[in-house]
């Protein structure tokens, strides 16, 4: 047979399964059939979904989500497990006595997935008020906070407080030195809206500071429904109100409380007269320069020349009147312990730019006390005059009960120059009276160093301006603020630029660094006071809120 023979088909059956067209090596095997579409080409891509596995497909006119939303093959049967901790989930309870500060301070130290649930929405409006509005409303009220000296973790307590009282949980509120802002989030899936306002002016008026907490304590009361148009309303009448004291009030004020000061450092009748006759001129000059638009460094620097020059002059004509205690009045008067504690405040809550920020400020001040003094005293030492430092000191431990006096009229004049109500100045007078009190008997009776005694009569004026605070549900920061003036360092500092004056740099340092550490002690004792308070008291209390994690970066 030959070749030719061999390779024809033999029968019908072999003509069917041998086709002789076919020659490819990837030609299908006998009896394997592959449906064929009608028509249509075969999908030959390597990203084919293969057969029997069918994605679901959204809808053609289906608009692109946002990108909070879901994945759109999400399925609540498909997810994974719901993992709880082997020490179960922390409940969080917000007792309902608790003033608002304490209540809205607890949330905002916890992180936003941990927060309970939003109260009942006390508001009337069948719709609510509209978002902006709200968010508006709230910067206007943390702006009047922020401007009047409250520290920035209060502001954004009370910011937040505002927001929920009209249904907006959501919320985040941001403040450092100068900007508020604040930022609603309906939902994952919505867009945020934020708002922002810039605090240009700063102003010292706790009567209008008071009025704001009022007006926010009514706007979290569950059984007091006040409308936004009500609250605009309330809140346009704080801004309108006058200041309750007058201008000539003030800088009797301020003469009287360097005199209260003068005595306070071994000063008689004369140098109280004296000190406060440099105050007043000094106030008058500042008030004379603010109204030709020089900036506040300015304004400390002149202020800071009078009483000086009062003193020089008595060193000039030996007069035997102490100098000393002459110009240490007049710088009580001028010493920013108001931006102190609330800087140290602010760092020690964890909000270190706006701490910065105001401390940078304190220290600006200080710089200006420090030139306007300087140059008085180079000049009255050049001339001839003679200052002693240690004449300011004598005789202090020898009347006690002079002492108390001068610091409770201390306190009670700054507290006329903070602005406040009448009706606060009796009890920060005796919370002055009492820290001095205390001061003197661990200092001049106890011989214990003035920087632990300064930081625990400071402690007390934070526990029981607290304490007063909360009965009468307003801010700590009028019954704490103007207590302090008796422990400010104002004759440290004096003693350091004489030195510095009299070209003793070494001495003139170890004074201004005293001076420095006194401030911190009544700062931190302040706050230490504050938050023993909060801690200890079960009436109107938080709970315990826990602590930032910042320890070796965790």
């Amino acid at each position: 047979m030959t070749e030719a023979e061999d390779r024809k088909p033999r029968s019908d059956e072999a003509r069917t399964t041998y086709d002789p067209e076919i020659t490819s090596e990837f030609a299908l095997p006998e009896g394997l059939a592959v449906p064929r579409g009608a028509g249509e080409s075969e999908t030959t891509s390597e990203f084919t979904v293969p057969q029997g596995l069918q994605a679901p497909q959204p809808p053609s006119a289906e608009q692109e989500g946002s990108a909070f939303s879901l994945p759109r093959t999400y399925s609540a049967k498909d997810a994974l497990a719901a993992f709880t901790p082997a020490t179960g989930v922390p409940a969080v309870s917000l007792i309902k006595d608790a003033p608002w500060q304490d209540r809205m301070r607890t949330m905002l130290r916890m992180p936003v997935t941990e927060r309970p649930a939003p109260e009942p929405v006390q508001r009337a409006e069948e719709e609510g008020p509209a978002v902006p509005r709200v968010l508006d409303l709230t910067l206007r009220i943390g702006e009047l906070l922020l401007a009047g000296g409250e520290g920035a973790e209060d502001v954004e307590a009370a910011m937040f407080a505002v927001c929920r009282s009209y249904g907006l949980d959501r919320c985040e509120p941001n403040v450092t030195f100068t900007l508020l802002s604040i930022s609603h989030q309906p939902s994952l899936v919505d867009d945020p809206v934020t708002a922002s306002r810039t605090v240009r002016r700063r102003g010292t008026d706790y009567t209008r500071l008071a009025a704001v907490f009022h007006l926010v304590d009514d706007l979290t009361d569950p059984e007091t429904h006040v409308s936004l148009e009500e609250a605009y309303r309330r809140l346009a009448e704080i801004r309108r109100n006058r200041h309750p004291y007058p201008g000539w009030a003030l800088t009797l004020a301020s003469g009287l409380l360097a005199g209260a000061a003068s005595v306070l450092v071994g000063g008689d009748l004369i140098v109280f007269v004296a000190a406060a006759l440099g105050a007043m001129l000094g106030d008058r000059l500042a008030w004379l320069c603010a109204g030709r638009g020089l900036p506040e460094f300015y304004q400390f620097t002149v202020a800071a020349m009078p009483p000086a020059a009062i003193g020089v002059a008595f060193s000039l004509t030996h007069v035997g009147v102490n100098a000393s205690a002459v110009v240490t009045g007049g710088l009580f008067a001028l010493l920013p312990g108001r931006a102190l504690v609330a800087g140290v405040q602010d760092g020690l809550t964890g909000f270190y730019i706006t701490a910065s920020a105001r401390l940078l400020e304190v220290m600006y001040f200080f710089v200006g006390i420090v030139v306007g003094v300087l140059v008085v005293l180079y000049f009255g030492v050049k001339v001839g005059g003679t200052l002693d430092p240690d004449a300011a000191l004598g005789g202090i431990s020898k009347r006690p009960l002079v002492q108390i006096a001068a610091s409770m009229v201390l306190s009670l004049t700054f507290a006329v120059l903070l602005q406040q109500e009448r009706s606060t100045v009796l009890a920060v007078t005796l919370n002055g009276g009492v820290a001095w009190s205390v001061y003197g008997a661990m200092h001049y009776a106890g011989g214990i160093s003035p920087v632990a005694s300064t930081a625990v009569a400071a402690g007390l004026v934070g526990l029981f301006g607290q304490l007063l605070s909360r009965f009468r549900f307003a801010s700590a920061l009028p019954y704490t603020t103007a207590a302090i003036g008796p422990l400010l360092p104002g004759s440290a500092t004096y003693f350091g630029l004489l030195n510095m004056a009299q070209n003793e740099v070494d001495k003139g340092l170890v004074s201004l660094a005293k001076a420095a550490s006194l401030a911190m002690a009544i700062a931190i004792g302040v706050n230490l006071g504050s938050e023993i308070s909060r801690l200890t008291l079960r009436v109107g209390s938080a709970g315990k809120r826990r602590a930032a994690k910042r320890t070796r970066g965790f």
